[in-house]
């Protein structure tokens, strides 16, 4: 329809006037529009606009419904006047012909049900051919014209009738299935879930029914959706927004799901988005105060942040007033990479839960909007799918809106999109419905919203509206997207938008000519104002279960935090943790485990890795601090360390016969919560990430199961746990337990890619340690929780060290003293002796100590960097001045030169040697694979790297 065509208002009655439409032309168009009727696409789009204008103007009796073909009602009665049956009769049990189309009806109201949405109208921009599908054609299954009046058995669908004759269900099912929603669930296989859509759908014939307020508001939704693209177009020209223009009844759709949502109970919503539509979805949606986004554009807003980020990458959070009561709405933060928000939502929305003692999720909502190019595109939706349904990560069900373009980025062919038929194919691998509307039908939209809502809160599980829409602009304001795209940029140039659509609508059904035009006026006033025209926010109200982040803001690494516990308490504690009832017979070496810490705990014997670990985790949850533990094996551990979760070898049943010791501590202890993930690293890791930014008072850790896994969530690393602080002001305390030592386990399972975590550290935005002790692990853990810091905390965690016996702690370790950032020379030798100063971090230091043992040597000491950033430069400048006469300090790593901690760490030790010193380095050349797979190699490397801690320096040597 062209801009200047005429209103729905006057179409009825220029039908009437206008000479072409009767004479000679009349069965010419009557037959146009019976075809139009049965198919929209198969007529000239100047007859379509027209027609498409017809079904606005209310009908004869004033209701909405919508006009059927004529013809096959006409031939229908032909036909049987022909055969002498001109009355309606039952079909006959006792004859098979009648039979075999009762049947056939059966298969005809399947195929609608399955596949009907290939032929709803969908696409605002008309573009596509419908495609050819002989099953929802009664031709199919035999029928003529001569069955249309026959009446037959519809008991199984919901349409009101128990009988109906074929012509009656024919136009029950296209109105139903081929309207502008399109349904697709019937591969679910819970049959409950088949026949609640079918009863939600088919009673109503997918048709709203909104009132005349309902409507108002409707239109006022997308004006102002549409007002706020505009304005900023004219009014920040060229500046990169980019624009939600030709997809504004997402705004609607948003709309209703808060409204409806504050209604059935919802009382938090999480939404995560890419920057299509951003803006407007913090200013319409949350109620960002328009003048506060003109100031980030005319950069006037505050630049407070040591980096900042732009303005579409923003998060938002606000109260609303709904009708249910308030509803606390954020908008999670988001960088460029699209998808990968989706899991930390996710962990924010398991966070909310937990605190609000919430297991089904009725009271949070994660709301999840994607591009159709990402949606289909990006590994980690389907990454995150997989958590749907899982307990560690269930989160009551996401409510996915799809805001779809059908461009996606430029992709100038659409062969070339993707593979799948619709781009939210993936979520059928979790059975969630879909359902697909056209966007220039906002009313479909909100029923659309309205079903998804209610699906979720019934059933707690995912379900999609995938909006159907186009693009007006470019991916940004300064693209030009008809290079590749000329066809789609015509018709988009033709469209009058979806505002102006329906406000002709609501004109021709007598809401007012000017109705329309006046809401924009007062939209476009508001703005010029730096208001908006509707305003649900909430400014005196905060939630009782609101986070009060204020602790943890503007602290430093070096605060103190008391990590040693009482000889009491340790003993205490390590007798809980260490029986096991007697209803659980353990596995013999599990049990063997178990015998030694409770050893370890008496003070027998020295404590190892995994009870240090266990301790820690005991203590803090007898204090009142939640442990939340994840990752793939975390529960056993990949290297049969932990053995925190007790399987009972004489269970009967496969979920049922576990123990967890952490979770008996205590009668009033916080939770403690072990989770052996799926088998993914992104998603796992972001979910977590998004815990932790909601949850300051949580220990959250992530375990590779080695540490070079961490590459699969190379993205989470990057764009929130290294940056998030310096782009955002989030402060967020999630702890990575990285697998890291070279033992001849070759390229892949040797190195957690230490250099990848130095080249992000800096703003001091995080902690990198490489503990060698048991103590060390126990006192760095419950560090990152009982102090007010709140940093990522990155552990290079060891393999061989967790069953090493010169890496276990006495006792008095754990209840006196606390982590230290340098772990100075142990052994007794003359201070004045000394040459030589051997810094290194990790397993290398007890290859470095046997060396020094076998070869007797006197003059070198050996320090150990347990936290390489922040850089503890008092405390390492410190032992260094212990040594006065030393000329030589070595730095010795296991990693190959280019990796490892070395082109890092060389400036700190440099900014802290006397005059005179000299620097060089021991260790493995550079290399292009992080270790070698032949154990020979891996044996000769380790035996020189360590020789040459104490030969004379080669190669290159700083000197101070």
């Amino acid at each position: 329809m062209s801009s200047n065509s005429q209103s729905p208002a006057s179409v009825y009655s220029d039908y009437q006037a206008n000479t072409y439409l009767f004479g000679g032309n009349a069965p010419y168009v009557e037959e146009m529009y019976e075809n139009y009727l049965a198919n929209p696409g198969s007529v000239l789009d100047t007859w379509r606009d027209y027609f498409d204008a017809l079904q606005h103007v209310p009908a004869v009796d004033g209701s909405n419904a919508k006009d059927v073909p004529h013809l096959p009602v006409v031939n229908a009665f032909a036909e049987r006047a022909k055969q002498g049956q001109t009355r309606v009769v039952m079909a006959s049990g006792a004859d098979s012909e009648m039979g075999r189309k009762r049947t056939a009806v059966q298969q005809l109201i399947a195929a609608y049900r399955n596949v009907g949405a290939r032929w709803a109208d969908l696409d605002p921009l008309k573009r596509a051919e419908r495609d050819n599908i002989p099953e929802l054609d009664p031709s199919f299954y035999g029928f003529t014209d001569a069955d249309q009046e026959t009446v037959f058995n519809t008991s199984n669908t919901f349409f009101g009738k128990d009988t109906m004759s074929l012509r009656e269900l024919m136009n029950a099912l296209r109105e139903t299935y081929c309207g502008t929603i399109g349904a697709e669930y019937m591969y679910a296989t819970d049959q409950n879930q088949k026949r609640w859509w079918q009863q939600k759908l088919e009673s109503i014939r997918s048709k709203p029914n909104l009132s005349k307020e309902k409507k108002l508001h409707l239109l006022d939704r997308l004006t102002a959706a549409e007002g706020l693209e505009r304005f900023l177009h004219t009014k920040f020209v060229g500046q990169k927004r980019f624009s939600l223009e030709g997809g504004e009844s997402f705004i609607a759709s948003m709309d209703e799901l808060i409204q409806r949502g504050g209604e059935v109970g919802v009382q938090e919503i999480v939404i995560g988005m890419a920057h299509r539509g951003r803006l407007n979805v913090l200013v319409n949606s949350l109620g960002k105060v328009p003048a506060d986004l003109f100031a980030e554009f005319d950069h006037t807003a505050p630049e407070d942040l040591p980096s900042g980020d732009v303005k579409y990458h923003q998060g938002f959070s606000s109260d609303v007033t709904t009708a249910g009561g308030p509803v606390h709405l954020s908008l999670a933060f988001n960088p460029s990479h699209l998808e990968i928000v989706n899991p930390v939502v996710e962990g924010s929305v398991r966070a909310r839960m937990d605190r609000r003692a919430d297991p089904k999720g009725l009271q949070v909502l994660p709301v999840l909007v994607h591009g159709d190019a990402a949606f289909a595109g990006q590994g980690v939706v389907m990454e995150t799918l997989a958590l749907a349904e899982t307990r560690g990560y269930f989160t009551g069900g996401t409510v996915h809106l799809v805001i779809n373009n059908q461009i996606g980025f430029t992709t100038s062919d659409p062969r070339d999109s993707r593979s799948t038929l619709y781009c939210t194919d993936v979520v059928k691998m979790i059975e969630a419905p879909v359902l697909h509307v056209n966007g220039d039908d906002p009313e479909a939209v909100v029923l659309a919203t309205q079903l998804a809502l209610e699906f979720r809160m019934e059933f707690q599980k995912d379900v999609v509206v995938d909006i159907i829409c186009f693009r007006k602009l470019g991916h940004n304001e300064q693209d030009t997207p008809a290079l590749t795209q000329p066809l789609m940029y015509k018709k988009i140039a033709q469209h009058p938008g979806t505002r102006r659509l329906y406000a002709d609508k609501l004109s021709a059904q007598g809401m007012g000519e000017t109705l329309g035009d006046d809401m924009v006026k007062a939209t476009r006033a508001a703005l010029d104002a730096g208001k908006s025209t509707f305003d649900p926010v909430l400014t005196n109200f905060k939630s009782k279960y609101a986070v009060d982040w204020s602790p943890y803001v503007g602290k430093k690494w070096t605060d103190a935090g008391d990590t040693a516990i009482p000889m009491a308490e340790w003993k205490r504690l390590a007798d809980k943790i260490t029986t096991i009832p007697a209803s659980v017979t353990p596995h013999n070496l599990v049990k063997k485990v178990y015998d030694d810490r409770a050893a370890m705990g008496r003070g027998d014997i020295p404590v190892d890795w995994g009870m240090g670990e266990h301790m820690a985790f005991a203590s803090l949850v007898a204090s009142g601090y939640p442990v939340r533990l994840s990752g793939e094996d975390c529960g056993r551990g990949t290297f049969t360390h932990r053995h925190s979760v007790i399987h009972d070898q004489s269970r009967e049943k496969w979920d049922t016969g576990t123990y967890v010791p952490l979770q008996n501590v205590a009668e009033n202890q916080a939770p403690f919560v072990v989770i052996d993930s799926i088998l993914s690293e992104e998603a796992v890791l972001a979910f977590e990430y998004g815990y932790a930014s909601n949850d300051p008072n949580t220990l959250v850790i992530w375990e590779a199961q080695f540490g070079d896994f961490a590459n699969g969530a190379q993205v989470v690393i990057d764009q929130f746990i290294a940056s998030g602080e310096v782009k955002w002001g989030r402060v967020n305390g999630i702890t990575l337990m990285l697998p890291h030592g070279y033992e001849g386990q070759g390229p892949e399972h040797s190195s957690a890619r230490l250099e990848r975590f130095m080249q992000l550290s800096a703003d001091a935005n995080m902690q990198v340690v490489q503990p060698t002790t048991a103590s060390q692990i126990f006192h760095v853990l419950r560090r990152q929780t009982v102090r007010n810091l709140r940093k990522p905390l990155v552990i290079m965690t060891p393999k061989s060290l967790l069953r090493n016996k010169d890496a276990t702690s006495p006792l008095s370790e754990f209840t006196r003293g606390g982590f230290q950032t340098i772990i100075p020379e142990n052994k007794d030798l003359k201070a004045e002796k000394v040459k030589r100063v051997i810094a290194c971090s990790g397993k290398v230091y007890y290859d470095l100590v046997k060396k020094r043992e076998e070869k007797g040597i006197d003059d070198a000491v050996i320090l150990r960097v347990e936290q390489l950033y922040p850089f503890p430069h008092k405390a390492f400048a410190a032992e260094l001045k212990k040594y006065p006469n030393a000329t030589d300090l070595v730095w010795c790593q296991d990693e190959p030169q280019n990796q490892g901690a070395w082109f890092f760490v060389q400036h700190y030790i440099h900014e802290n040697m006397l005059d005179g010193q000299k620097l060089g380095y021991s260790g493995r050349a550079a290399s292009a694979s992080p270790a070698v797979g032949y154990s020979h190699l891996h044996q000769e490397q380790q035996k020189t790297l360590v020789d040459g801690a104490f030969a004379k320096l080669k190669g290159f040597v700083l000197t101070k």
